[in-house]
């Protein structure tokens, strides 16, 4: 172990758990809120093109998610197991797991690539992509697709990152490629006013140099988080738990994404504007959610670290920290985006009035994410932190397929809400997923004293 893994371990299982919340995920919540900035400024840029490129770019942007939510929930969950073995001490088995973890993430890169390059058509046919799209954005999925497939190996060695609490590296590094991809996307398309699918070619860019980096440290790093062909195993002990966990991760995140899919679909009986319009509103609150996020990602990894310590106690403090950050969060964004969402809604409109009125009609309702989903990652990250994925995924499954699809075909074809729907189907997903994980929460919490109480007799 280097001297500054050393220091970062110790913050982890040992000193003051607010200092260790903060100095922890505030890196990976700022990390996540530049990538949403990313996705916003992706968007404003593709507003410059026309309405219609909005909605190619959110949409084939959402199966973009759904095929990356393999290569993101295999380093998610594996990211889990690493965790636990670095809290425990076992450094033998973290260089074996971290290894056969990054061979796995490489075999998964070329087989999204082999499989999708050529069939790209056919898969976009599958997800019910409507024939516009496709035919506006089919150059640009294609050069998505080669992103996805780099992107296998950037989020394992992001996981491995945040394993060690490297997060200020994580951070430094998405202040780079952020950088060269604003600067591309906006000379491609203000300089050269080049199509969508420049600003996907400014993507892959991105993508190359954060593997660039990943590369760099992994294969010439000497410490334990070193990849070598050597340590690579594929048995019981090394792999199969990392499989095991992140199985259930992999389908929440597929899932998760692919019910966007749906829904995007299900919005396009109002025009395929109404697609771009609910992208925009999910951006923009967007700007708050991906905090929760940060502090999420950051959370699990200390809950798991001490968990493997045998720090129960610790591990409980951790989640309550990261509750009351959230809720701060929340309430101050739930203020703010409300107050400012007309001239934000027209920022991304490009003078087209109807198209604002319906970013401000959908976020009107989805606003509630901003006050029921930091309870939900809170709520996450302890059940992430405690290796139960499977009860993650069944949470989420619930979100899309039980509070938002079936309710928006109930509002559709039973009411008179017309394009209001979709917003409505937004907010009780989001109120439903809260309440959920309020109640999974509390279960939770109330077996882990039940548990701390037990070994203390």
């Amino acid at each position: 172990m280097s001297e500054q893994d050393c220091r970062r371990r110790n913050l982890i299982l040992e000193q003051n758990m607010w200092k260790t919340v903060l100095m922890i995920c505030l890196p990976l919540a700022l990390y996540q809120s530049m990538n949403q900035i990313f996705r916003v400024v992706d968007t404003r840029m593709a507003a410059h093109i026309n309405s219609m490129a909005v909605s190619s770019v959110t949409h084939l942007g959402q199966i973009n998610n759904m095929v990356s939510a393999l290569g993101g929930g295999l380093a998610a969950g594996a990211g889990l197991e690493i965790s636990r073995a670095y809290g425990e001490g076992d450094f033998l088995l973290v260089r074996s797991r971290v290894s056969s973890l990054y061979a796995m993430s490489l075999i998964l890169g070329l087989c999204v690539l082999l499989i999708l390059l050529p069939f790209h058509r056919a898969f976009l046919l599958l997800v019910n992509t409507p024939e516009e799209i496709i035919t506006m954005g089919q150059m640009y999925f294609r050069v998505e697709v080669c992103s996805m497939s780099v992107r296998c190996f950037n989020n394992v060695y992001i996981a491995v990152e945040r394993v060690r609490g490297n997060t200020r590296r994580i951070l430094r590094l998405n202040i780079e490629i952020i950088a060269i991809k604003l600067v591309l996307t906006a000379f491609f398309v203000y300089a050269l006013h080049g199509s969508m699918t420049m600003i996907a070619a400014a993507t892959l860019t991105a993508e190359l140099t954060l593997m660039f980096h990943g590369l760099r440290n992994t294969f010439f790093d000497n410490n334990i988080f070193r990849f070598s062909p050597k340590m690579v195993r594929w048995n019981k002990k090394v792999t199969l738990p990392m499989i095991l966990i992140s199985i259930p991760v992999i389908c929440e995140k597929l899932a998760f994404s692919m019910g966007k899919v749906i829904v995007n679909s299900m919005s396009a009986v109002y025009g395929a504007l109404m697609i771009g319009a609910l992208g925009v509103s999910n951006n923009i609150g967007g700007m708050v959610t991906v905090l929760f996020v940060g502090f999420q990602e950051g959370a699990s990894a200390i809950i798991s670290q001490n968990r493997g310590a045998k720090n129960e106690q610790r591990a409980l403090d951790a989640f309550l920290k990261v509750l009351t950050v959230n809720f701060v969060i929340g309430v101050i964004g739930f203020l703010v985006t409300g107050i400012l969402i007309n001239p934000i809604s027209r920022m991304f409109a490009e003078g087209d009035a109807y198209f604002a009125g319906l970013i401000v009609t959908i976020y009107r309702y989805d606003i509630a994410a901003a006050l029921t989903l930091g309870l939900n990652a809170s709520v996450m990250a302890l059940l992430y932190g405690y290796g139960k994925t499977k009860i993650t995924m069944l949470i989420n499954f619930a979100r899309l397929f039980v509070f938002r699809v079936p309710v928006l075909w109930f509002l559709q074809n039973y009411t008179e809400f017309g394009e209001r729907s979709v917003g409505l189907a937004m907010m009780i997903s989001h109120i439903g997923v809260g309440t959920l994980s309020a109640v999974v929460g509390i279960y939770q919490v109330t077996e882990i004293k039940r548990e701390i109480a037990e070994e203390q007799k």
